[in-house]
């Protein structure tokens, strides 16, 4: 317990370097048409109809692992013996159903066309756990070497929060008990890769400042409690609710022309403080409630990991007023420590690591690179990371043929020592883009800042 504390102690310094970034949100996309699974599901994987928009000739397969979690695997009929093992985003907090992997499969269908087998996994339960998350996606390695046979190359994929998870992957299972490798290659996608004591900072701040302009979360009529805590233990808030009480407040729902000059105020200063878009505020305010209770009293025992002692706050119409009114908390040294075990990486990589990442990511934002970057390179291991950047203003989903063209820089690194650069995944990219009719928008010029938004 001692070195939690002491640990805690020195990741609390660097609590005020994330307070512009965010925390991942799960991925989205569009509903599909839900796949019937196998009669029965066991660890052993079982045929399954593949879901719409993988290419012919591709086999499914899935199953539940004895942990728990349930996984889909897509094999194309031209396998080129290369895995990818891929953890998804979120964490989602519901409990897990074996289709949930299916909209992950769909949007990563290129690398099935490209060529790779996919597998991906729901891990075992829902809620909080980036040590858990890392265990099941190799488990789900391992599920597939067993039934498959090992492949020639197994590379990590990490999306949002996933991309935690693959880099915990790396540190954690890059290497069996003989020194073997069991991965050859990490991709990471927008991931939220500042580790759990650095990335949800954001958050913390949301709830603060919006609870100084609504009163609202909770009202005063309602139980009070921290709004670190996201909601006290045994409550229970939809987002549907949540979403009323956003517009009581700030009008969001209404046209611009609609709202009162008191929500246009409130909506105006919350936004402008946080620095987030209209169209993403109530998603990062339910994951600062739901998520966050989670995380409190789930995992950590009721301790807190965020803090705001100190922030000063900007960008309102009144600055003074809200830093002098704005609900503040400091950190318990044992939630800091316990989040840091579970979720922080050390940059200790064995593997090389190719990541891409939108310039103008609205759910985790693009300085979470930069946090990663100056990890890797105080643990001496920068010469396997390259970061790649983006013009583009999403998450979930970006540009298909930039997927395809990191694939073929990443094999390229392994097969060959080939280390790409910026410049040379763009140029990869570049012979997709016809193919997908899509195009590729990189920018090999930039680097972020911790700041970067």
């Amino acid at each position: 317990m001692r070195s939690w504390v002491a640990a805690g102690r020195s990741v609390l310094a660097a609590l005020a370097l994330g307070s512009g970034l965010a925390a991942c949100a799960t991925s989205g996309s569009a509903q599909t048409p839900p796949v019937s699974p196998p009669a029965t599901v066991s660890p052993i994987p079982a045929d399954a109809t593949c879901p719409e928009g993988l290419p012919a000739g591709t086999k499914c397969y899935t199953g539940r692992s004895e942990e728990g979690a349930f996984y889909w695997i897509a094999i194309p009929a031209h396998w080129n013996n290369v895995l990818v093992v891929h953890s998804h985003g979120g964490p989602r907090t519901t409990t897990p159903e074996i289709n949930d992997e299916i909209d992950d499969l769909q949007r990563f269908s290129v690398m099935v066309r490209e060529g790779y087998a996919w597998a991906g996994s729901t891990y075992r339960r829902g809620g909080y756990g980036v040590r858990m998350a890392a265990e099941d996606t190799d488990i789900l390695r391992r599920i597939f070497w067993d039934r498959f046979g090992k492949p020639r190359r197994t590379i990590v994929h990490g999306q949002s929060w996933g991309g935690n998870v693959a880099a915990k992957v790396s540190e954690l299972y890059a290497v069996d008990g003989n020194g073997d490798r069991n991965y050859d290659g990490v991709l990471l996608s927008a991931g939220l890769v500042a580790g759990g004591t650095r990335g949800y900072v954001f958050r913390s701040d949301l709830r603060a400042v919006y609870q100084f302009y609504c009163r609202n979360h909770p009202r005063p009529d309602e139980v009070q409690y921290p709004v670190w805590q996201g909601l006290p233990a045994d409550a229970r808030m939809t987002r549907a609710e949540l979403t009323r009480r956003v517009d009581e407040c700030t009008g969001l729902s209404k046209p611009a022309a609609e709202r009162t000059p008191e929500q246009a105020r409130n909506l105006r200063n919350i936004l402008s403080v946080i620095g987030i878009r209209e169209d993403e505020f109530v998603s990062h305010l339910n994951w600062a409630t739901g998520l966050f209770q989670d995380i409190v009293w789930k995992r950590l025992d009721g301790h807190n990991p965020f803090s705001n002692a100190g922030r000063v706050y900007s960008g309102s119409d009144d600055d003074a007023a809200l830093n002098a009114g704005v609900e503040r908390f400091a950190a318990d040294p044992e939630g800091v420590a316990r989040l840091a075990y579970d979720a922080d990486l050390t940059g200790q990589i064995m593997l090389p690591t190719l990541s891409i990442h939108a310039k103008n990511d609205p759910t985790v934002f693009v300085g979470v690179d930069a946090v990663y970057r100056d990890i890797v390179a105080a643990a001496g291991r920068s010469d396997l990371l390259v970061q790649t950047f983006t013009n583009e203003d999403t998450h979930s989903k970006l540009s298909t043929p930039e997927y395809a063209g990191m694939l073929d820089a990443l094999m390229a690194w392994i097969d060959k020592g080939e280390k790409p650069t910026p410049a040379t995944v763009a140029a990869a990219c570049e012979t997709h883009a016809a193919a997908y009719g899509e195009p590729c928008k990189f920018d090999v010029g930039f680097v972020p800042t911790v700041s970067s938004r």
